[in-house]
C-alpha cells in the first residue's frame, strides 16, 4: 500500500477540489494510476495519454459518474474515479459483462452504471477513506448533472432517477437531499416497475452473474416503459438529451469488443533501408515539391459555393463556438508578469509611500507585489493529411478545424490549417527520371511533395474563411509522406515567437507513397515519420498530438485520439481533444 499513502500525501497541499493545473494533470494522472495497480496488484496497468490500459487494452471507466472532467474536476473527483475502476478490476468479470451487455445505447448505459454501483459497494469496511471516496464521487456527479440541465428532458430525468435509487439501495444511503423534489414524481412511477428487481441488486450483489439477470431487466424496463416511448416521438428532445449524456459519458458504447473492430491497428515494422542510412532520410528530386496557397486551385465561384456548404453543415452541428473559446483559453492561457500592484499590505516596499509611515502611522497599505494577467502566447497549427482516403471524411475535417479556428480566433490564440498530399499518384515524374537512369538502389523518396496552406498564422479566421473551405476540393487528394509534412508544420512554427506551438496532425493512416516503399522498402515512410515526431515532440516548445479518423496513431505520437466520424460531427470531439492536450505532459 507505500503507493496509495504517497498518492494522498502527494496532494496534501493541493486543494482538492479545484481542477488541477496544467502541470500537475499529468501527475493526477499517474498517481491515479499508481493507486489503482497498489489496490489491484495489477502492475501491467499504465497510463498513455488520458486513458489507462491494461495489457495493451483500454481499461473502460466503467460509468458516467467514473469519467470526471479535467478541465472542471478536481482532484477529488479523479481520486473517487480511480477507487471506483480499481473497484471494478478487481470484483467485476469484464467477459462476462460484454457477454451480457445489450445492444440498445440506453439499456447499455443502466446495464455499466448498474454494475459499476455493485462494485462500489463491494468496498472493505477497513478502507473507510476508500469508501468517503466514492461517496463524494457520485454525489458530486449527481449534482452537476442536475445543475447542468441534463436531467431536463424525459430521459435524462428518468436515468437520472434511476441511478439515485439504484444507488440509495446498494449503498444503503439515502437519495441527495438536493434533488429529492426532481425525481420524486419520476420515482413514484416507476418504482412500481422495478421494485422486485431493486431488491434483487441489493441480494445479489456479491454475485455478478445473478445481479445481471435484474440489471438486464431494469434496463429493458426503463427502456421500454411508456415513460420512454412517451417522449419518443420528440426526437429534438431525445436528441438534446442523448447530446447531453454523451458529453458526460463521452461515449455510450463502453464494449471492448465494439472498440476492437471500430478502431483500426497500424501495422509498423523496422525500415532496413534507413538503418543502413544510419536513419538519413534521402529525396531523389526536389525540382517538383511544391507549397501553394490551396484556395489558388479553386474557382472563385466554387470556392463561395463550398464556403456556403461549410456553413450549412456547421450551423446543424450546434456546436458552442464561445463556450468552446472559453474552454480554450482556460486551457491554454498563462500567466505573465504585467506591471506592479501597489497599495498593497504585504509584499516589498513602495519607497514612493515611505512618508506615509510619519503622515498616517496606521496606514499599512506601503507595499507593492508583481501583477499577472492570464495570456495566451500560444499557436496552434492543424496539419491534415489530404490523401485519397480521406475524402470520405473531409466535409467532417473541414467542420472540425473551421469551428477549431474560430474559438481559437475568439481566444485571441494564433493558428494555421496545413495540408499535404503528392503531385501525383505512384511517383509521377520523379519515378520516371528514376526509370531512366537505371533504377539505382535505395533512391529515397520517388515522389512530388505537395504542401498546402489554407490559412496562415497571420490572418484570422473571418479573412481565410474562403480559403478553409478549399479542403472540400478533393480532386487532388493523392498520397502522403507525413514525416516531411510533420518537419514542414514544426519549422513553419518555430519561425514564430510563442511560447507554446501545439500541432494536430489529424490523419486516416500511415505514410504512404507506392512508388518510395517499393523502391526503399515497406516501412522506410513509416519510420521516417517516428523519426521525425521524436525529432520534435517536447523540444522547442511544441506539441504534438495524433488525430485518428477512424483509427489509433499510436505507433506515430506520444499522445493521440481516435475519432469516429461516420455519423456527425458533436461537442464530444472537441471535449475529447481538449481533454487529450489537458492529460498530455509538458516537457
Amino acid at each position: 500500500m507505500m503507493s496509495w499513502t504517497i498518492h494522498i500525501c502527494t496532494w496534501s497541499s493541493v486543494d482538492p477540489s479545484k481542477p488541477p493545473n496544467q502541470k500537475q494533470q499529468q501527475q493526477v494522472a499517474e498517481l491515479c494510476g499508481a493507486s489503482i495497480r497498489a489496490l489491484t496488484g495489477l502492475r501491467e496497468l499504465r497510463h498513455r495519454g488520458r486513458t489507462l490500459f491494461l495489457a495493451g487494452h483500454r481499461v473502460h471507466s466503467g460509468a458516467p459518474h467514473s469519467s470526471p472532467d479535467p478541465l472542471r474536476d478536481g482532484f477529488t473527483a479523479h481520486r473517487g474515479a480511480a477507487d471506483g475502476i480499481a473497484l471494478r478490476l478487481l470484483h467485476s468479470d469484464a467477459k462476462l459483462h460484454r457477454q451480457l451487455t445489450p445492444d440498445t445505447p440506453v439499456q447499455r448505459l443502466i446495464f455499466d452504471l448498474l454494475e459499476q454501483l455493485r462494485v462500489e459497494t463491494l468496498a472493505d469496511a477497513t478502507h473507510p477513506g476508500i469508501r468517503a471516496n466514492l461517496y463524494n464521487r457520485f454525489r458530486d456527479w449527481s449534482l452537476r448533472f442536475h445543475q447542468d440541465g441534463h436531467a431536463e428532458s424525459d430521459l435524462g430525468l428518468l436515468i437520472y432517477t434511476i441511478a439515485q435509487i439504484a444507488w440509495s439501495r446498494l449503498s444503503g444511503n439515502p437519495t441527495l437531499a438536493e434533488t429529492d423534489d426532481l425525481i420524486e414524481v419520476t420515482r413514484g412511477h416507476i418504482a412500481g416497475l422495478i421494485g422486485n428487481e431493486l431488491a434483487g441488486l441489493r441480494r445479489e450483489r456479491r454475485n455478478q452473474s445473478a445481479f445481471a439477470e435484474h440489471a438486464l431487466s431494469i434496463a429493458k424496463i426503463v427502456d421500454e416503459s411508456l415513460l420512454v416511448e412517451g417522449q419518443q416521438d420528440n426526437a429534438s428532445n431525445r436528441l438534446d438529451t442523448e447530446k447531453a449524456l454523451s458529453r458526460i459519458t463521452l461515449s455510450l458504447d463502453f464494449s471492448d469488443d465494439a472498440e476492437d473492430s471500430n478502431i483500426a491497428t497500424i501495422v509498423t515494422g523496422n525500415s532496413k533501408v534507413l538503418a543502413e542510412q544510419n536513419q538519413l532520410y534521402r529525396v531523389f528530386n526536389r525540382e517538383y515539391d511544391q507549397e501553394i496557397r490551396a484556395a489558388s486551385r479553386v474557382r472563385d465561384s466554387e470556392l463561395r459555393q463550398f464556403r456556403e456548404q461549410l456553413d450549412a453543415q456547421i450551423f446543424h452541428q450546434g456546436i458552442n463556438v464561445p463556450r468552446l473559446a472559453r474552454q480554450i483559453s482556460q486551457l491554454l492561457a498563462t500567466p505573465r508578469r504585467d506591471g506592479w500592484l501597489f497599495g498593497e499590505e504585504e509584499g516589498l516596499i513602495d519607497g514612493r509611500r515611505l512618508t506615509q509611515v510619519i503622515a498616517a502611522p496606521r496606514e499599512r497599505r506601503l507595499f507593492r507585489k508583481d501583477q499577472y494577467r492570464f495570456k495566451n502566447d500560444c499557436m496552434v497549427s492543424f496539419l491534415i493529411d489530404c490523401s485519397g482516403s480521406m475524402k470520405q471524411s473531409i466535409e467532417y475535417i473541414a467542420m472540425l478545424v473551421d469551428i477549431f479556428t474560430r474559438a481559437l480566433d475568439q481566444a485571441e490564440i494564433a493558428s494555421e490549417i496545413l495540408g499535404f498530399t503528392t503531385g501525383d499518384w505512384n511517383g509521377g515524374k520523379v519515378y520516371q527520371q528514376w526509370l531512366s537512369q537505371g533504377r539505382p538502389a535505395n533512391p529515397g523518396r520517388l515522389n512530388e511533395r505537395s504542401h498546402l496552406v489554407f490559412k496562415t498564422a497571420d490572418e484570422g479566421w473571418r479573412k481565410s474563411r474562403r480559403n478553409i473551405a478549399a479542403l472540400l476540393k478533393t480532386p487532388h487528394f493523392r498520397e502522403g509522406l507525413d514525416g516531411e509534412a510533420v518537419d514542414w508544420a514544426c519549422t513553419r512554427m518555430l519561425q514564430r515567437d510563442s511560447a507554446r506551438r501545439i500541432l494536430f496532425v489529424i490523419s486516416d493512416g500511415s505514410p504512404m507513397d507506392s512508388a518510395t516503399n517499393l523502391a526503399n522498402d515497406e516501412f522506410y515512410l513509416d519510420n521516417h515519420l517516428k523519426n521525425t515526431v521524436e525529432k520534435f515532440d517536447g523540444r522547442n516548445s511544441i506539441e504534438i498530438y495524433g488525430i485518428g479518423v477512424g483509427l489509433s496513431l499510436t505507433p506515430y505520437y506520444r499522445h493521440c485520439l481516435a475519432i469516429d466520424l461516420s455519423e456527425s460531427l458533436g461537442n464530444t470531439v472537441f471535449t475529447q481533444i481538449l481533454q487529450m492536450v489537458a492529460h498530455a505532459q509538458r516537457r
